[in-house]
């Protein structure tokens, strides 16, 4: 059972660590969302949808940075302006997903005191996470063409792509 279990994690360690990478920023990208979701909120009174576009704007270039150098630095660049660009507009979709969430809690079912507005923030963050990680995979941050080096050689740098 051992044996298969390893062989298991050697077939998928590269996507095991990939998803590590990608939650651990995800995680950290929660954190700042759902803290901008509630200053703006609760702090500055912005309503719950400017609230959750702000705190998702701020959120999404951590995200960004996160991912580009950390999670996926080992993948094919395609500039900066291409990939920035595409992160943005498929992070949009993603808050669609939330601000659906929100406007529904608040709106349709008039529960707008925190505790539900965090509820509903947490769980459309969940979805468009799900829409996230498929879509950076598939158009942000491409597979690599050619093996990346990791040093150069005559130098023993690190190449940094």
């Amino acid at each position: 059972m051992l044996q298969f279990a390893r062989g298991l994690y050697q077939r998928f360690a590269a996507l095991v660590h990939e998803l590590t990478k990608f939650g651990t920023v995800g995680a950290a990208a929660f954190v700042i969302d759902t803290g901008m979701y509630n200053l703006f909120l609760l702090g500055l009174d912005l309503g719950p949808m400017t609230s959750k576009v702000f705190a998702t704007a701020i959120s999404t270039s951590f995200a960004y940075l996160g991912n580009r150098f950390w999670t996926f630095r080992d993948r094919e660049q395609s500039g900066l302006g291409r990939e920035y660009f595409l992160f943005f507009l498929l992070n949009g979709i993603a808050l669609l997903f939330g601000v659906l969430v929100i406007g529904f809690t608040t709106y349709t079912l008039h529960l707008d005191d925190p505790v539900s507005a965090n509820v509903a923030n947490i769980i459309g963050v969940g979805l468009g996470t799900l829409f996230r990680y498929w879509s950076y995979k598939k158009w942000v941050f491409l597979e690599a063409t050619e093996p990346i080096p990791a040093e150069l050689p005559e130098a023993g740098i690190r190449q940094d792509r």
